[in-house]
């Protein structure tokens, strides 16, 4: 189980260390000092992981590698920082984000990293639902054990190679501290969804501290994030079959504090996202020797983090961006800036070669066709007939659905940004810049959806634009509240109605999800500690995809993610369908497969299969599978009984022919 120690000290490690990387790097490319502090954590986070993969893919993983990677990076930056420092005037204490600010911004960041916290009562383990994504240290145990490129620890052909048909880059980030340290991956996916979630609360502030000229609104951007949607007072007022009637559910389109907890990896992306957009609006005055390759790092870093977020929306965002950014770029300027952004966009594409080769070899393995289809967002419900809903629902999601579920953020960010657009310059580019971004990620979620496993494309293309307002609506109303100006009290008012699902939300997951699987998972570690005395680092075992189903509320194989430290045969068909590259009739039959197979109804060639064609070298039986009682692998010549723990486990080896 994770330990509290080790969990503090790597998300203490890990901001000090990309604050300084970003600092060294953000102190030359951003006009205030206190903005590039502000920004330092993303922005390190970005450059060093999309930097450090290419290199250990190169040199090898390990943990010496690593270790001096993180070396030379710390030394180079603190060398350039210093001479920053000395040759830049300090900064205004007046104009900065103000310590209480950060202080509170990691109170928010400690709510989203308490999620994944294991809680304990009664004798069992209780998770919360987020738990449900973060089954995903899976790929970070994975990537610390074996390296880069990752190999897909959900699935395998047989004994040949595994390729993981997902984008990697925030887990290879936790599994470099999981290396150095000697953490578990379940204790570095904590620590660096607090981390991330800082990250991202630290940009935001340091970009509405920027336009709005004031310490104050650093703070209204914690107090902006921790609101969420305003279904939980709209069904209490409605009532939940009214709701129901109007509205259909949010489906995954849900706020900052909500996705920083489920999907650091996305959120990771926006940020740098945001930085490429914020780089890109000062490209016609930076100097091509540093700007070009950071850009390129931002950007590959938020493909490789997100395929929707760093590919999708930001390749929609990137021409109209440039182009816009062009415009109002100085004539003597114009060639500068498009050499710079064409050398940026083939840097870039030259350090994502590797995910674009596995992200298209999945998509033609899955036979979907296209992984994105039009389909504006369903928000009108069946009050309506469904004819007339559907055509509702394409203004209704700028009139309702964005209201309803961002309703602290949405309309005082979307009044804020327009008018930053007169502005000053740079400020009106920059925000310029943004307000593009954000519109491109809205309008994608708007219009289109993704069609592999759930709508992550429609879930997640909107988190660049909820930073961006974010960082709008915080300027936008420390201006109002200072000058008692009308907007202010509405969006106050919209903010307290937000706020109760934030607290609902945190508060839920500081309680936990209460299972009957709870005292299951709290022997699980043992369980595991078994299985690996007879299983060798480099072999897959198979458990019922099924075990301890109900620990989280949606089925997931939440034990094998969270402690097997061993690859799975075939880890269940909610984790196959979302990282394994096949179809999805194909990944049907497997499921089927192994679910005779520990339901003890699995033919002879069932179990044959495991050994032959999965490359099963491990089985675990418990007496919540069906086979603890009608025991296929006793009666079969592929496998030989190594343990038997009464009533709890028996374990398998599979003998070769």
């Amino acid at each position: 189980m994770p330990s509290l120690i080790p969990v503090v000290l790597c998300a203490a490690l890990a901001v000090s260390f990309w604050t300084v990387i970003g600092f060294a790097l953000a102190s030359r490319l951003v006009p205030q000092r206190h903005l590039a502090l502000a920004i330092a954590p993303a922005f390190g986070w970005a450059a060093f992981n999309a930097a450090a993969l290419p290199i250990l893919l190169w040199v090898g993983y390990g943990a010496a590698t690593v270790g001096g990677l993180g070396a030379l990076a710390l030394v180079a930056a603190l060398g350039s920082s210093a001479r920053a420092l000395r040759s830049r005037p300090g900064p205004d204490r007046a104009s900065g984000v103000p310590w209480w600010a950060y202080a509170a911004a990691a109170l928010l960041a400690l709510a989203c990293a308490l999620a994944i916290v294991p809680k304990f009562a009664d004798g069992g383990v209780l998770l919360a639902e987020p738990m449900y994504d973060h089954s995903k240290a899976a790929m970070i145990d994975d990537i610390a054990r074996f390296g880069v490129p990752a190999g897909n620890p959900f699935f395998a052909e047989g004994d040949g190679p595994s390729h993981l048909a997902y984008y990697y880059l925030w887990h290879f980030g936790a599994a470099l501290w999981s290396t150095v340290l000697g953490i578990s991956a379940w204790e570095a996916d904590i620590a660096l969804t607090g981390v991330t979630a800082f990250a991202s609360l630290s940009l935001m502030m340091g970009l509405a501290v920027w336009f709005s000229g004031r310490r104050a609104a650093a703070g209204l951007v914690v107090l902006l994030s921790a609101a969420a949607s305003l279904r939980p007072v709209l069904d209490f007022a409605l009532g939940h079959a009214t709701l129901g009637a109007l509205l259909i559910g949010s489906d995954g389109l849900e706020a900052w504090l909500i996705q920083a907890t489920w999907v650091p990896q996305h959120l990771a992306a926006a940020n740098s996202v945001v930085l490429a957009a914020i780089l890109m609006a000062r490209l016609d005055r930076l100097p091509a020797v540093l700007a070009v390759p950071v850009l390129a790092l931002a950007v590959a870093a938020g493909f490789e983090s997100s395929a929707w977020i760093g590919g999708v929306v930001f390749a929609a965002a990137a021409v109209p961006i440039g182009l816009a950014l062009l415009v109002r770029t100085a004539p003597e300027r114009r060639l500068g800036f498009l050499l710079k952004a064409a050398g940026a966009a083939v840097l870039a594409a030259l350090l994502a070669v590797p995910f674009l080769r596995d992200e298209a070899a999945a998509t033609a393995a899955r036979q979907i066709g296209l992984p994105i289809a039009f389909h504006p967002y369903d928000i009108v419900g069946p009050i309506l007939p469904a004819a007339l809903g559907r055509v509702l629902d394409v203004p209704g999601f700028w009139l309702i659905l964005l209201l309803v579920q961002l309703p602290a953020i949405y309309p005082a960010g979307t009044i804020a940004g327009l008018r930053l657009l007169s502005a000053p310059s740079p400020t009106r580019r920059v925000a310029a810049a943004l307000a593009l971004l954000a519109g491109a990620g809205l309008g994608i979620a708007w219009l289109f959806m993704s069609t592999i496993a759930n709508n992550d494309l429609g879930w997640r293309a909107v988190l660049p634009g909820i930073l961006v307002l974010t960082a709008f609506a915080a300027a936008g109303l420390e201006a109002w509240l200072r000058r008692r100006a009308w907007p202010a009290a509405i969006a106050v008012g919209l903010l307290l109605l937000g706020l109760p699902d934030g607290i609902r939300f945190v508060s839920w997951n500081i309680e936990g999800y209460h299972a009957d699987a709870a005292v299951g998972l709290a022997a699980s570690p043992a369980l595991w500690d078994a299985v690996r005395r007879y299983t060798p680092p480099d072999e897959r075992v198979a458990d019922n995809p099924l075990y301890l189903r109900d620990a989280v509320i949606w089925p997931v194989n939440i034990s094998w993610a969270l402690f097997a430290r061993r690859r799975s045969c075939f880890a269940g068909w909610d984790l196959a369908r979302a990282y394994v590259a096949l179809p999805v009739e194909r990944l049907k039959r497997l499921d089927d497969q192994f679910q005779r197979v520990f339901a003890g109804t699995g033919s002879p060639e069932d179990l044959a299969a495991l050994v032959r064609d999965y490359g099963c070298r491990t089985m675990v039986v418990t007496p919540h599978d069906g086979a603890w009682m009608r025991d296929g692998f006793a009666e079969s010549p592929y496998y030989r009984k190594v343990e038997d723990e009464p009533g709890k486990w028996r374990i398998y080896r599979a003998v070769l022919p």
